[in-house]
């Protein structure tokens, strides 16, 4: 399949999981809107990187997605990079413990927002534009969206909300726009410190043994891209704890 004029807008892809998929891509041929906040030196970074490769192939986005005013601007900016759009990808995410008792308005918006308000009204956004390019959206949702942490239930509850998304919209948007979602496992240890203890109480529920890899999750990205009868799916890219009935953490 030609990728050379197809367009994928990436949100929250400055590092970790949305820069290895817009990396992939971008070597799979795609041309890249990246997104981000607060990470604009590490997205400017990363725009430089792959235009160093390829010419004119990436561009970026920067803006809260957080705020609802701010979203109409990012959709458009994205749309304009490139003069057309062919895959959304809803990686931005706000992830952060929310113990009952100490749960603020604050935490609502921003995991509400970045999880589940962002997706709705960014692909709402742009569906006619999808639509006419027989587009694509991915949700990076979470295995605890149906397996919920502890100590986690407002992440939990917004995950759940984008799952409900994906395949609501699947529905919708059907047969001119496919709607899928990603839901990673034990993907790369946490920026915050992991004792060797944790990590390996962690790893013992994973059936495959190993924690799994950026370009996992990248290459399922790429795989929902082009799979013209795959849409309304949850693909969990886990190594297989899930099936264990407890996730990875």
């Amino acid at each position: 399949m030609q990728t050379s004029d197809k367009v994928v807008f990436i949100s929250g892809s400055a590092r970790r999981l949305g820069a290895a998929t817009a990396c992939h891509l971008h070597q799979l041929g795609y041309q890249i809107v990246l997104h981000c906040h607060h990470s604009i030196d590490e997205a400017t970074t990363l725009m430089n990187a792959l235009n160093d490769q390829r010419k004119g192939s990436v561009s970026l986005v920067q803006g809260d997605l957080c705020e609802h005013e701010q979203i109409e601007r990012i959709a458009h900016a994205a749309l304009t990079a490139f003069g057309r759009l062919d895959g959304v990808i809803h990686n931005a995410s706000s992830f952060y413990p929310t113990p009952m008792g100490e749960i603020t308005l604050a935490d609502w918006s921003n995991l509400m927002g970045s999880n589940a308000m962002a997706p709705l009204f960014l692909s709402q956004t742009l569906k006619g534009e999808l639509k006419s390019r027989q587009g694509t959206i991915i949700n990076m949702v979470d295995i605890h969206a149906l397996r919920p942490l502890s100590k986690h239930t407002v992440y939990c509850m917004a995950k759940a909300a984008l799952v409900s998304m994906t395949e609501s919209l699947a529905l919708e948007l059907a047969p001119d726009i496919r709607v899928n979602a990603i839901a990673p496992g034990a993907i790369m240890w946490p920026d915050k410190e992991v004792s060797e203890q944790q990590k390996q109480a962690l790893l013992n529920k994973v059936p495959l043994q190993r924690l799994g890899e950026a370009a996992d999750i990248a290459k399922a990205a790429a795989f929902l891209l082009t799979a013209p009868y795959v849409t309304g799916q949850v693909l969990k890219v886990d190594g297989g704890s899930s099936l264990s009935g407890s996730g990875p953490f």
